[in-house]
């Protein structure tokens, strides 16, 4: 999973350091969020994570949401998850304690649909590799019913089966692949 969650937070950093002041105020395909408001939530979920992978305490720390700041904490989540022992074993993430493999597919859904979010939402296209979209299809199946109960994700949206991965994983979790 690491070299999807790899590439997902290349992508991601790129989107995110290519954010324009005046583009903060716009809304993004994830209704709760604005372009602003997104980077504020995986500014946290990414520092987070890097700490889960690390096996490291979570801290109710404030973590900055500069766009490139935030880039930066995606590349460093990405790099604490390449090490195979990130992988082993529970870890504090979010809401408590989880197996690690949990928080690092928490990581990647949130990689690779809020990056498709705030790619839309500023005009710029969210490319991944066939195997990263099947492997980000597969996470979002996973978690869909959970997330959906948490109000994380919406009522999934027709998608074809022969489609591409990315943008049936982007229906499953309520997202409109042909949004703009």
């Amino acid at each position: 999973m690491d070299a999807p969650l790899n590439e997902l937070a290349t992508a991601f950093a790129g989107a995110a350091r290519a954010v324009q002041p005046d583009q903060l105020e716009a809304r993004t395909p994830c209704e709760k969020f604005t372009v602003a408001e997104l980077l504020g939530h995986l500014a946290g979920v990414l520092a987070g994570s890097e700490r889960a992978a690390r096996k490291q305490p979570q801290t109710p720390e404030t973590t900055a949401a500069e766009p490139a700041a935030v880039a930066d904490l995606a590349l460093k989540a990405a790099a604490a998850w390449a090490e195979p022992a990130a992988y082993e074993g529970m870890t504090a993430f979010g809401p408590g304690e989880m197996p690690a493999q949990f928080a690092a597919a928490i990581t990647l859904q949130e990689l690779a649909l809020h990056g498709w979010d705030l790619s839309r939402a500023i005009g710029r296209t969210f490319t991944v590799s066939e195997e990263t979209a099947e492997v980000t299809l597969t996470v979002v199946e996973q978690l869909a019913e959970q997330a959906r109960a948490n109000g994380s994700y919406g009522p999934a949206l027709e998608a074809s089966a022969d489609g591409p991965a990315f943008d049936r994983a982007l229906a499953a979790s309520g997202r409109n692949p042909e949004w703009a």
